[in-house]
């Protein structure tokens, strides 16, 4: 059995990162609601670092409704005071009020659009798949997510910037980054 490679950032000596690099990142999943965890938790991740936000993600989940987000979209001023006191989670109340804001706009695209993910499919057809050979050749924006991000926040989004918008297509695979030499490149 041939030793398994990954990109250098999913073999840290963390397991929710393995696990994630493995089964999660670069792996299409259109999910309603894994789409909206995933664009949630990488509006947090911003200026902070992703290991930290992981390692958060259930708590995530619990104060934002498991992310359903026609609960999200109900929460009020009172939950976000509760939230700005959750120590379990990132307390900051843009990121916070954005991911309220955010519900609200899945919500009327979805009304509009059908779904998010036919929203989504607007700007990126098919997904992606990158040919990097280095962790240097891997982007952090593209002319797409320019244009998704301008689209985006006509359409209500909130802290929805190129740099996060591409690392939130990452995530839900519809952009895969993993390297040439990666062991999970191709798998589905």
């Amino acid at each position: 059995m041939s030793e398994l490679i990954r990109c250098p950032w999913g073999t840290k000596d963390d397991s929710l990162m393995q696990q994630y690099h493995d089964h999660e990142w670069g792996k299409l999943n259109l999910d309603e609601q894994y789409l909206f965890e995933m664009l949630t938790l990488e509006l947090f991740q911003s200026g902070l670092n992703w290991s930290m936000i992981l390692h958060k993600r259930e708590n995530f989940r619990r104060a934002f409704k498991n992310f359903v987000p026609v609960e999200v979209a109900k929460m009020t001023d009172d939950d976000i005071a509760l939230l700005m006191q959750d120590s379990s989670i990132v307390r900051n109340k843009m990121k916070i009020t954005a991911t309220l804001k955010n519900a609200k706009a899945i919500l009327a695209v979805d009304a509009k659009e059908g779904s998010f993910a036919h929203y989504l499919q607007q700007f990126v057809k098919t997904p992606i798949v990158h040919h990097a050979q280095t962790a240097e050749e891997v982007p952090s924006t593209s002319k797409i997510t320019v244009q998704m991000a301008k689209q985006m926040k006509k359409d209500g989004f909130s802290f929805v910037g190129p740099i996060t918008l591409y690392s939130f297509l990452q995530s839900v695979g519809l952009i895969n980054d993993h390297l040439e030499t990666c062991s999970f490149k191709y798998q589905g």
